[in-house]
């Protein structure tokens, strides 16, 4: 009689157990589906995002064309908040690292001190399960338990201290930890404001590039020419003269079919609100402390200063932030653009006076020959992408140079007098 409620019983129990178990098999299959799903969406919202970008990109470009000083303002200002925007991520990964480093040696230190911390915890889990006699109830060891308050009275305020240090590393690794993750958090929202930014830039260039060929169909002639030019000439100094025939020559053609300027000289600061201008705003011996920096970046070496071969440095040399964008210094003419000898890629303004200013170590450049910049305009890229870590932007080793050197007539000249005082600017060896 009994026999069959207590059958029906563990039947119950039996099926309960094979339910529990069996949402316990589906539930890890559940949450998989669930963060699929979450995924999915997110990889739609974000396409959305980016079409709704391109479409509004797309409409600017088109509000633009046939507006040259339009697009070269536009230009300038996109150049100026990646530059911006490029010092931000460059001081957040100086921050990353500095934090990063501080939890390095924290946990080194926590490492070192593992035995001792080790001891301290046996030797107070013993006394937990050995504590010393008291007098009210083995007044006989009377002996012992004197022994033993005078060990634990060495002791105690030993392990207190260590065990309080202990206790303040691990609320400062929390801590580090929990600001790491905001600072990484940050920085992957400023490389995505980055790169949107870059993408437009892209598009402006592109943009830009595509007005120019329209007018300049013999762009392509021109860049043969310089490239046998280039493969022909020696050194920098030929390379530069030789360009400066074929501009000399173009300019001359060019003059003959256009009403010639209004006389004119001297600094012209209104020129410099001027974006669709075809000639430098001021002379550039003028333009002392008004030239902005090319990159933004920690200068590694100066004009002047002895380098390891033993010789004196031409130029200066600037860590940059690997794909950050170049801007012209200062309004000047394309004389060369492209590969030349351990240069790698090169190019060559012509800042009018007699001055003339190279940029190397680009990656790409984004401006044609002949064509006439604005200072702060983009004219190149360097190598590489931010890393959302922040790991490429604080290891030396892996940031790309770019090489700066002025000429006036045939030598090298000091820039640093040009320079502006940029905020944030970085200086070191």
């Amino acid at each position: 009689m009994t026999s069959r409620p207590l059958r029906a019983l563990l039947i119950c129990l039996a099926l309960a157990g094979a339910a529990s178990a069996a949402r316990a098999e589906t539930t890890p299959a559940s949450e998989a589906a669930a963060r699929q799903r979450e995924a999915l969406e997110q990889a739609r919202q974000s396409l959305k995002e980016t079409q709704e970008r391109r479409q509004r990109l797309a409409a600017e470009i088109e509000a633009l064309k046939g507006e040259r000083g339009k697009l070269q303002a536009s230009l300038v200002d996109t150049a100026t908040s990646i530059r911006e925007r490029e010092r931000q991520v460059e001081e957040r990964a100086g921050r990353i690292g500095d934090l990063g480093e501080s939890e390095r040696q924290l946990k080194a230190s926590l490492e070192r001190r593992r035995g001792v911390l080790a001891d301290v915890i046996a030797a107070l889990q013993r006394m937990g399960r050995q504590p010393p006699p008291a007098l009210l109830v083995r007044p006989d060891d009377a002996l012992e338990a004197i022994r033993s308050a005078i060990l634990l009275g060495a002791v105690v305020p030993d392990m207190r201290a260590e065990a309080e240090s202990l206790a303040s590393d691990l609320r400062e690794m929390a801590r580090l930890k929990e600001m790491l993750t905001s600072e990484r958090d940050a920085m992957a929202g400023e490389l995505k404001q980055l790169g949107e930014e870059r993408e437009r830039l892209a598009a402006l260039v592109d943009e830009r590039q595509r007005q120019l060929g329209q007018r300049e169909g013999d762009l392509s002639a021109e860049a043969s020419k310089a490239a046998t030019i280039a493969h022909n000439v020696s050194d920098l100094e030929a390379l530069i003269a030789r360009m400066e025939q074929e501009q000399a020559a173009r300019a001359a053609a060019e003059a003959a079919k256009t009403p010639p300027a209004a006389p004119g000289g001297g600094r012209d600061l209104a020129a410099l609100q001027n974006s669709a201008r075809l000639a430098p705003a001021i002379p550039f011996a003028e333009a002392r402390g008004m030239l902005p920096l090319p990159v933004a970046g920690k200068r590694l070496r100066t004009f002047g200063q002895r380098n390891p071969s033993g010789g004196e440095e031409q130029g200066v040399s600037f860590a940059a932030a690997p794909g950050a964008s170049v801007t012209a210094p200062s309004d000047g003419w394309v004389v060369y653009a492209g590969p030349f000898r351990s240069y790698g890629e090169l190019l060559i303004l012509n800042a009018g006076g007699g001055y003339h200013i190279l940029l190397a170590g680009m990656e790409r450049i984004t401006v044609g020959l002949n064509q006439f910049v604005l200072a702060g305009e983009p004219v190149g890229t360097m190598r590489g992408e931010a890393s959302p870590s922040g790991q490429a932007a604080t290891s030396p080793t892996a940031r790309p140079v770019l090489y700066v050197e002025f000429r006036k007539d045939r030598g090298t000249i000091d820039p640093s007098p040009w320079w502006a005082g940029t905020p944030g600017e970085k200086v070191g060896g």
